[in-house]
């Protein structure tokens, strides 16, 4: 189990470099007016200048890329139910997640900053959760489907 842990957490953190520098991408066709922004304007402020910004971006978005790699680990513990394995790695990424957010200046720093920023973050894990959920569930039934077809074609 150690050993998945780091690989994944190993693995996750070019991912989550990766996506971050994806995000700032996405983010500067939308807001930039045509420019790239590697990070937010707050961020560069508070640093001192955009160089700092950008590594202490790129440094908690591999951290990211960590946690979420490494967390993922849960979804194998067959022990616990559905509903608690989905229950701990919300709390774990919600952990990981929203101090991050916070000192990156992803979401204002205000307590409705917060709310508004954990809400979306919420509803965006649902909607992986749904999905990821209902495509299992239909991957198990083809399964289940094919070992029956196999099991009647041996019985003939």
């Amino acid at each position: 189990m150690k050993k998945r842990i780091i690989m994944r957490g190993a693995l996750g953190m070019p991912i989550g470099v990766t996506i971050g520098y994806f995000i700032s991408i996405f983010t500067s066709f939308i807001w930039a007016g045509g420019y790239y922004a590697p990070c937010v304007p707050e961020l560069v402020s508070v640093m001192g200048n955009e160089i700092n910004a950008v590594m202490l971006q790129a440094a908690l978005s591999g951290l990211l890329g960590i946690g979420f790699g490494a967390s993922s680990v849960i979804w194998e513990l067959e022990d616990l139910s559905i509903i608690k394995q989905t229950g701990i790695y919300f709390l774990v990424s919600s952990v990981i997640m929203l101090p991050s957010a916070y000192f990156m200046y992803w979401m204002e720093h205000s307590f409705m900053g917060f709310l508004s920023y954990f809400g979306l973050f919420a509803l965006i894990f649902f909607c992986i959760w749904v999905v990821l959920f209902f495509s299992g569930k239909h991957y198990v039934k083809r399964m289940n489907d094919s070992l029956s077809q196999m099991k009647h074609e041996k019985d003939s």
